[in-house]
């Protein structure tokens, strides 16, 4: 009789906005990971975030030639979440319409958007299904946090909601507690910043640390004195697109340091 190897590895893949991050998980536990990090040089040679994919996967398929597990014991292969439309915090399947949203940056560029794609073409090599877990774009917000300060103006969330969820369920498991009882506040400090107030499993409050609201960071511009920000935008008759990855990409200490 022909033994056929359990199908426990799970390939987990996540693009930020300075570093590809890939990791192999067996049976639950990770054995493997790789942190690869992006100079600005690097990633400067590509119009859009999107065009990246070729370069990022260059250095997943590295990952997986140096380690040792065959190809039918993969399960599934996880990437990060890209800017999608609001959706409530879980798992997803990648489908077309997805990858069709993330290629085109409909809702922003971000290096999330490449998450679901990458995994999908791992997927594809091992023939098994990709999915993204929490994406950025997970608004969970109550009702009062919506209130902005400007009739007509909604806040919404876009955070890193995939590491603020996954942080808090294992500091909480630490103390006996779990993510579907607490209330937690939790800060995401990298290439941008969030800050949620979690109550229940849910990230009721927080700053869209995606578009760069909140504190000023690596790469985000943060709050902004209004008018002369506005007056700015005008002067150099930036359009919305510009505006976007002025604000996302191109600000905070980026901007000062970038001469």
């Amino acid at each position: 009789m022909t033994m056929h190897p359990k199908r426990d590895v799970v390939i987990v893949i996540n693009p930020g906005s300075t570093s590809s991050k890939i990791a192999l998980f067996k049976a639950g536990k990770m054995v493997a990971e790789r942190t690869l990090n992006h100079s600005l040089a690097e990633l400067s040679q590509f119009d859009a975030v999107i065009a990246q994919k070729d370069f990022r996967m260059q250095a997943i398929q590295e990952f997986l030639a140096d380690q040792d597990f065959s190809a039918s014991e993969v399960l599934a292969v996880a990437g990060r979440g890209g800017l999608l439309k609001p959706i409530p915090g879980g798992t997803y399947a990648v489908n077309e319409a997805m990858l069709d949203d993330l290629t085109a940056a409909k809702r922003n560029e971000h290096a999330s958007n490449l998450g679901a794609g990458l995994a999908q073409q791992v997927a594809d090599q091992y023939g098994v299904k990709a999915y993204v877990v929490d994406p950025p774009v997970v608004d969970e917000l109550q009702p009062l946090a919506r209130i902005s300060g400007l009739k007509g103006i909604e806040r919404h969330s876009a955070a890193h909601v995939l590491n603020q969820k996954a942080m808090a369920r294992q500091v909480l498991a630490t103390m006996g507690k779990t993510y579907a009882t607490s209330r937690v506040i939790v800060a995401h400090i990298g290439g941008g910043l969030s800050i949620h107030a979690h109550e229940n499993g849910r990230m009721i409050d927080g700053n869209n640390g995606i578009d760069g609201e909140g504190p000023y960071s690596p790469e985000r511009a943060g709050s902004l004195p209004l008018v002369d920000f506005v007056a700015k935008v005008l002067a150099e008759r930036l359009t919305l697109a510009q505006v976007k990855k002025l604000l996302a990409s191109q600000s905070g200490l980026r901007s000062y340091l970038n001469d």
